[in-house]
């Protein structure tokens, strides 16, 4: 059996990440999507609510695990006896980086290969923090996140504009 690692911060999951999962799982006998943590970002969502919400959106992929992690991905992966880690790119500016760390976990697991898969072009311009950006302007939403997400989204913006907690 064939597992794959599809990590991200995933803080929301958008169309794009769906996209990917979608079709990682078709090349894939088991498809583990793990939400991990960078410390370069602050989430709007918390670990398990990001694990939830991408839940509810790949619930009618069998192959699909959702999990999350603090480990390092290299090892996060030979845990779980993955060989491959999947990696979404929109554009060519996206690659420079996703190959260095490509190389670098290859480095910490030599048994471990990286696939690029890029995204269809009406999601080449999608990302996390473009979505955040568009949700404070309450502008339609239907494009950029799958359908069950956006309640979850768009309350938690109700709730920042309200001075609320982030998580």
């Amino acid at each position: 059996m064939t597992i794959a690692v599809y990590p991200g911060s995933f803080d929301p999951i958008t169309s794009g990440h769906l996209n990917i999962i979608q079709r990682a799982a078709k090349i894939f006998d088991h498809l583990i999507v793990c939400v991990m943590v960078n410390s370069s970002k602050a989430p709007m969502f918390s670990q398990q609510e990001r694990v939830d919400m991408i839940r509810s959106v790949v619930g009618d992929l069998p192959n699909v695990e959702v999990d999350s992690s603090d480990a390092l991905l290299a090892e996060y992966a030979k845990s779980k006896g993955s060989c491959v880690i999947i990696k979404g790119l929109r554009a060519g500016s996206d690659f420079e980086n996703e190959f260095q760390m490509a190389l670098i976990n290859h480095k910490i697991n030599p048994a471990l290969d990286t696939m690029f898969l890029t995204a269809e072009h009406q999601f080449m311009y999608l990302s996390s923090s473009t979505v955040k950006e568009l949700g404070c302007y309450d502008v339609d939403l239907s494009d950029f996140l799958p359908e069950p997400i956006i309640p979850v989204f768009k309350q938690r913006i109700a709730d920042i504009r309200q001075g609320g907690d982030r998580k």
